[in-house]
């Protein structure tokens, strides 16, 4: 096939291709370059396959980069892909070798870091939760293995993989057989055949980048950027999925780490595993002349395969002192020369480019240092392995211990996380029958140990299920043979300013050098100072190196003893948009209403946020505005009768033979003694002592209450209570059940609102005798509703809550207005409930209280039992500064002009205070320049009462309750306006007009 790209074609008939269809070729757009690829190239395999393996300048020191890997620890290859319909955007910073080559894609490199798009996303992202029995991650031989020996009992198996079809390293292997199969379809078949089981789930092109406590593993998948335009409709582009399993195996395989020596950052050095993939899986020759520096013996796999595809292999040049056999054979196949004992010290440009043209080899003594004469090679590929890391990300995750392993020189797991099983290179096992040997065992513990744990039946597959047999020609994986890492080549100039470590960060062996001498001998110093191991590729192909380069300068051999540097989720780069998920635009923050909104928005009613509802605030009629409204519904509801939508406060359902303990437990006052039929104030404190909500409860029956919250509160409160019942009281016999959206409620407040009551529930005695306050009575309205109708008051006024099935909840509002239209019954908001309250002295949590509030300090001291053995925040309370006689304390402040409004928020200071006060006076200041301004408190509540006459507010003050009848200053609109400190509650301090 031809490439439409200036560059010869790469492409090789002499490679298998297993990833890619040569039936269905395709073109792309790079750089605005056209090249020829096929359905399953990557963008990286199609660009190599056009003979392009250049990507942009480093970002910081613009040296020329080329593609060294495969997979997602590529660090210099980022693109910005064009969007791929005009439902789309472009993104950014996508490694080159994650992306799938699809027809007509346009996508260019950015060095370093690229721009966001600024074009709103239109493209759908969802979440789904899923639970599993036992969860593989990785679709390579291990993890198929593991799948296979799972599926023989009753478990739900769930495998996922990064990859857009299974195999792994199967993928990337010339001669791989499977129980006498081609390995790449061996795994094909096998993905066929346990899908064909019903609780067998396969997520392809999924990437768990999260681990989390009780093996909650989080991933996201890719499920449309693949898909020709027309099979994008309708489904989302990106999912995560979280999912909670019972067991997991780990099977992600293991990273080759590149080789730290001299411009080893040249266009043309590539990790010689992915030089591998490239040719096998993608038919992608990456060059024509190929040197192969190595320190085990998985490169001479890619040297026979790189030949076998048409390569001319020109020096194998190896750091180990014997040649291995799989070197020798190598040797002998490509008839290139083998450098025992050496190391490529240096790498050279062509002249009419950027490209590798030379390599310089030099022989290394006992002690690593140079010796001998430096020969020099032409090629224009260098394929290097320093080892192999076993990807140990997700179990870190769990705070999974590591040990380092010197067979095969890199990190291997512990066993030390429960529920947890590795397989395959994880384990640091590299060879195939490994990874299905170590595959087949943890997919048999896994299902043995979920059956166990869930009382299923484990099936065959939990003793003796028998692993499938590899049979790889020229195999060499690290634990055949002796590794000799080599973690610094030395330089031939003595300079280590481009012997690179990072590549994406620019950071050198020089950078490391520097940090060491600041005084760094810590890894996660090192990692900020440098910055190594922070970019977008998270150090994937760096880490190592960089602690070894450490141990190195600090004379320490044993790289455990450094210690590895600690990984956190995401394992890749994701999208904001991808977590946000459907939550955006209108769904980011959803605003709850009422099933009374469409009565509200037909009379007009404003609206004010209150947590995520939308509560009415008030409702103004023609040519009102806000203050007249609410002076005409205060005085309404004080003259005659108003209603109130009060749908919003939090409900909680608490059922269970503890139900009054642990209802007791929350509150300052007492409530296990509560009869059924009756509610209750009660005062939630922090364990500080502080106020953090307060609400009626109501005992339903004798292990069952109903607890009432501030609206913006009740998550909160519901959070509050789960955390005491989970992690304090588990033995407690009690379910939490939020209830808030199923009942509306209805306040009926006011002189004539027993009048109402009695038209809409006729079958109810509403006398005083026979319906007490803090009573509740289960009732049919008069439409043949079933309610609960309550005795609560939070204006004073003779009040009743009708409460009524949400879905019966606009009906029964618009019986209620019905009932009191002789009375000119009103609607009103929240605004004239506060001016109502405030004239009582009730507070609103959050507005009256600042987490500082203690009970009393609120003027609810009566409300805290002297009884009580415990309640949550009671030892607090009696603390001395508790008790403090000078504490703030909640009252009520007017001015004396008796019109002006004060500003919530306004402080107040002395009386004798002067804004200009003479030379020796000993008066207060008023602003800083004169002196330190003491404030003795400030304003929390402020409205203007047409049942008072006059403006007032509350507000918290030292020593508040002993300064009734003082006058203090507050500075308003830049004057100073006198304030007279006055009792709580100021109107009907009797509490007559309760019982009516």
């Amino acid at each position: 096939m031809t490439t439409a790209s200036s560059s010869p074609s790469r492409r090789t008939d002499a490679a298998p291709g297993h990833g890619i269809d040569r039936s269905q070729p395709i073109t792309i757009t790079f750089g605005g370059q056209k090249y020829d690829a096929f359905a399953g190239d990557s963008l990286a395999s199609a660009l190599i396959a056009g003979g392009n393996l250049q990507t942009a300048n480093s970002m910081y020191l613009d040296r020329p980069r080329g593609i060294l890997a495969a997979g997602v620890e590529e660090p210099n290859g980022l693109v910005t892909v064009k969007a791929r319909s005009e439902d789309d955007i472009d993104e950014t910073m996508l490694p080159v070798t994650s992306v799938e080559a699809t027809d007509g894609l346009e996508a260019f490199y950015v060095s370093g870091q690229g721009a966001l798009d600024p074009t709103p996303d239109p493209a759908l992202y969802d979440r789904k939760h899923m639970h599993a029995d036992v969860l593989i991650v990785g679709a390579g031989p291990a993890g198929l293995a593991a799948a296979r020996a799972a599926l023989q009992g009753e478990a739900r198996v769930v495998l996922i993989d990064k990859e857009n079809r299974p195999g792994g390293s199967l993928l990337s292997s010339r001669t791989a057989q499977i129980d006498g199969t081609d390995g790449a379809q061996w795994a094909a078949d096998t993905i066929a055949e346990l899908s064909e089981n019903p609780d067998f789930t396969y997520l392809s092109r999924t990437t768990a980048f999260g681990n989390y406590d009780s093996n909650y593993v989080i991933a996201l998948q890719h499920r449309t950027d693949h898909l020709e335009p027309k099979h994008r409709e309708g489904v989302s582009r990106q999912r995560v999925w979280h999912i909670r399993a019972d067991q997991v195996v780990l099977a992600p395989g293991a990273m080759e780490r590149p080789i730290v020596f001299s411009t080893n950052d040249r266009p043309g050095v590539m990790l010689a595993g992915a030089a591998r993939t490239y040719t096998n899986r993608y038919g992608a020759l990456p060059g024509q002349k190929i040197a192969v520096f190595t320190t085990n013996d998985s490169a001479y796999e890619a040297a026979l395969d790189l030949h076998a595809a048409g390569a001319e292999i020109v020096a194998l040049v190896d750091s180990r002192a014997t040649a291995s056999a799989a070197a020798t054979a190598a040797a002998e196949r490509t008839g290139a020369e083998l450098s025992l004992s050496s190391a490529v010290i240096g790498t050279n440009a062509s002249v009419m480019g950027d490209r590798l043209a030379t390599v310089s080899i030099s022989e290394l003594d006992a002690d690593g240092a140079l010796t001998g004469e430096t020969r020099t090679v032409d090629a224009d590929l260098l394929a290097v392995s320093g080892g192999f890391s076993p990807t140990v990300h997700l179990h870190t995750h769990r705070q999974g211990t590591t040990t380092w392993n010197t067979e095969i020189a890199g990190f291997v797991p512990n066993d030390d996380v429960t529920g947890e099983h590795c397989a395959g290179a994880l384990t640091g096992d590299f060879s195939t029958q490994g990874a299905l040997d170590t595959g087949t065992r943890a997919g048999a513990a896994a299902l043995a140990a979920a059956a166990a744990n869930a009382g299923f039946d484990p099936g065959s597959g939990s003793g003796d299920a028998k692993a499938p047999s590899a049979q790889v020609a020229d195999e060499a994986p690290l634990c055949g043979a002796e590794v000799k890492p080599l973690w610094l080549v030395p330089s031939a100039t003595g300079s280590t300013d481009d012997s690179f470590v990072d590549l994406q960060r620019d950071q050198a062996v020089s950078d490391i050098e520097r940090a060491y001498g600041a005084g760094m001998t810590n890894i996660e110093h090192i990692k900020r100072y440098t910055s190594i191991g922070t970019a977008n590729d998270q150090g994937k192909t760096s880490g190592v190196n960089a602690m070894a380069v450490l141990a190195h300068m600090i004379g320490e051999e044993d790289l455990g003893a450094v210690g590895v540097s600690g990984y956190r989720p995401p394992f890749t780069a994701l999208p904001f948009a991808a977590l946000a998920g459907r939550e955006r635009g209108d769904l980011f923050d959803p605003a709850r209403v009422t099933a009374i909104q469409p009565w509200h928005l037909e009379a007009g009613c404003e609206f004010e946020d209150v947590g995520q509802w939308k509560r009415p605030w008030f409702f103004a009629k023609d040519g009102e505005d806000m203050h007249q409204a609410v002076q005409r519904e205060s005085k309404a509801v004080r003259d005659s009768v108003g209603y109130m939508d009060g749908t919003t406060l939090g409900k909680i359902e608490i059922r269970g033979q503890d139900a009054a303990e642990f209802v007791n437990r929350f509150y300052t006052n007492g409530f296990k003694l509560l009869k059924v039929g009756k509610g209750r104030y009660g005062v939630m404190c922090g364990v500080d002592g502080m106020i953090m909500d307060d609400g009626v409860t109501m005992r339903i029956a004798d292990d069952r209450f109903l607890m009432t919250t501030t609206s913006s509160g009740a998550a909160t409160v519901f959070d509050w209570l789960e955390e005491w019942h989970q992690t304090e009281w588990p033995e407690l016999d009690v379910t939490l059940t939020s209830v808030t959206e199923q009942y509306s409620t209805i306040t009926v407040a006011g002189p004539k609102s027993r009048d109402v009551i009695a038209k809409v529930v006729p079958g109810l005695d509403v006398s005083n005798e026979a319906f007490a306050f803090m009573e509740f009575q289960d009732a049919e309205l008069s439409n043949g509703v079933p309610a609960r109708i309550c005795r609560i008051s939070f204006s004073g006024e003779l009040s009743f809550e009708i409460n009524v099935d949400a879905f019966y909840g606009l009906s029964a509002w618009k019986l209620v207005e019905e009932a009191g239209a002789e009375f000119d019954i009103t609607p009103y908001g929240t605004e004239t409930m506060h001016v109502l309250r405030a004239e009582k002295g009730l507070i609103i949590v959050g507005q009256d209280t600042d987490g500082t509030v203690t009970p009393d300090d609120a003027g609810l001291g009566w409300a805290v039992s002297t009884k009580k053995k415990h309640f949550i925040g009671k030892r607090s309370l009696e603390r001395e500064d508790s008790q403090r006689p000078d504490r703030k304390q909640l009252v009520s402040v007017m001015s004396v002009d008796k019109k002006t409004v004060l500003p919530e928020g306004a402080q107040l200071i002395a009386k004798d205070a002067d804004p200009t006060p003479k030379k020796g006076s000993v008066q207060d200041p008023v602003t800083p320049s004169n002196g330190q301004v003491h404030s003795y408190g400030f304003v929390t509540s402020s409205y203007m009462s047409p049942n008072l006459g006059r403006p007032f507010g509350l507000a918290l003050i030292e020593s508040g309750r002993e300064r009734e009848g003082e006058i203090m200053k507050s500075l308003v609109n830049g004057e100073l306006v006198e304030v007279e400190i006055g009792p709580l509650c100021l109107f009907d301090p009797e509490g007559k007009r309760r019982d009516g």
